[in-house]
């Protein structure tokens, strides 16, 4: 099984402090369920990259693949997305650390990752499920959804 360092450690428990309850209990379901798993422990970890989001932090994400290099990893300005929202924030995204320490965002590990969220709890909405824009990473409560589900 991937273990975490501490401090690694101490920042997923923080992150999850700053998910809405429901979202955080199903998480903690999803991810007990995960690394129970014989297999799927050893192909990676769930992580959590991000929860809550400041409307600076949303705006410097905004501005990737625009005027700053990368690809555009959302179409919400600061205070348009669910991660603005809290803390505590119905939305969190989600990676995989892997054995070699590396992080991945692979869609199959996500989608697999995906099922477990969803049964945990059926408010759960993964951004893999958008007709538009798919946001394999995020994950976000259907109640919270200001503007919509898609280009968080």
């Amino acid at each position: 099984m991937i273990e975490l360092a501490p401090a690694q450690k101490r920042r997923q428990a923080e992150r999850l402090t700053e998910a809405a309850p429901v979202l955080a209990a199903a998480y903690g379901q999803a991810l007990g369920r995960w690394l129970g798993d014989p297999v799927l422990r050893l192909v990676g970890r769930p992580i959590i990259t991000e929860c809550y989001r400041s409307a600076e932090r949303q705006n410097e994400l905004y501005r990737q693949g625009r005027s700053m290099p990368g690809p555009i990893v959302t179409y919400k300005r600061g205070g348009e997305s669910n991660h603005n929202l809290g803390p505590p924030t119905p939305a969190l995204d989600v990676a995989f650390q892997l054995a070699d320490g590396s992080v991945s965002w692979s869609a199959l590990l996500l989608s697999k990752f995906a099922r477990l969220m969803k049964y945990a709890d059926a408010r759960v909405v993964w951004g893999g499920d958008w007709p538009s824009f798919r946001d394999r990473p995020h994950f976000e409560l259907l109640s919270a959804q200001k503007g919509g589900p898609g280009r968080e």
